[in-house]
């Protein structure tokens, strides 16, 4: 099955930061990320992706004792008009830089889920995608997305994810098969666990051929110390840029789509998928 979109005509420049936002502090951290997403736009990124929870911090003591603080809410289409977020407004409107930021939403029909804001070129703020696989005691705070999102930049098409799901195969290849040039993740791991951040997402990118912008949250107190990493990986799952293990980084690179045709042309997983994964399967002894 070949994914039912071409390659896009034009380079993208993309950025993922890694950052130590503020538990509960949403003017605050809106305010530090305007500040990152013009130090992308002044890299010449037109994406710019922060980590999962960035607006209110993942803390989950705070997450739990203040939702109203720490929430923003959403309408019935979508929109989000919070006034915390309009330094974040401000800046990606004079960078000229969509940005994808992780945030606590509340929606109307009273669900809480941890999400993807799109601050779109022109300020405006609406919730992108709300996280389908929640992660351990995530579950007793938030529930989960009900629907898979991709976002359209120029004539590229960027499926979005945030850290639990780029853990599942399934999740990467429904974006794939929706036509998706990247993978944008913002994410939250925490220390220790730096092996499976550096495996998960390049696994991601190579198993679909496609690019992967994953964010990530850093430093912070024990047990909610986070470990940085961010990165962006060609379609073969080579890291065109990564950052360390410690500090604050906006890291840009460009995705080529002549990279993305030539990978696709030698490595044809998606178009050689088998529909049914083999059928009907049998055991046998050895």
């Amino acid at each position: 099955m070949t994914p039912p979109h071409p390659v896009p005509t034009t380079p993208l420049t993309v950025a993922t930061v890694q950052a130590t936002p503020t538990p509960g502090d949403v003017a605050g951290n809106a305010l530090a990320a305007a500040d990152l997403v013009r130090r992308a736009g002044g890299q010449g990124a037109r994406v710019a992706v922060l980590p999962e929870l960035y607006l209110c911090a993942y803390h989950p003591p705070t997450l739990a004792a203040d939702p109203a603080g720490t929430d923003v809410a959403a309408d019935p289409a979508g929109a989000v008009a919070d006034a915390r977020l309009d330094p974040l407004r401000v800046a990606a409107r004079e960078a000229g830089v969509t940005v994808l930021v992780g945030a606590a939403v509340r929606h109307p029909d009273g669900r809480r889920t941890i999400a993807a804001l799109v601050v779109d070129r022109a300020g405006a703020v609406r919730v992108g995608y709300d996280k389908q696989q929640l992660w351990g005691d995530e579950r007793e705070l938030f529930d989960v997305g009900v629907r898979g999102a991709t976002l359209l930049v120029d004539d590229w098409r960027l499926g979005l994810g945030i850290c639990y799901d780029g853990c599942f195969p399934e999740h990467a290849r429904a974006a794939a098969l929706d036509g998706a040039h990247g993978y944008l993740c913002p994410s939250g791991y925490l220390a220790g666990s730096e092996h499976r951040r550096d495996l998960y997402y390049a696994a991601r990118a190579l198993d679909n051929t496609m690019f992967v912008v994953f964010a990530n949250a850093v430093g912070g107190a024990d047990p909610w110390r986070f470990n940085g990493g961010a990165a962006i990986y060609d379609p073969q799952g080579r890291a065109l840029a990564r950052g360390a293990d410690e500090g604050t980084a906006v890291l840009v690179a460009t995705l080529d789509p002549a990279a993305l045709a030539a990978t696709r042309a030698a490595h044809s997983m998606l178009a050689d998928r088998l529909p049914d994964q083999g059928g009907q399967r049998v055991s046998m002894s050895g």
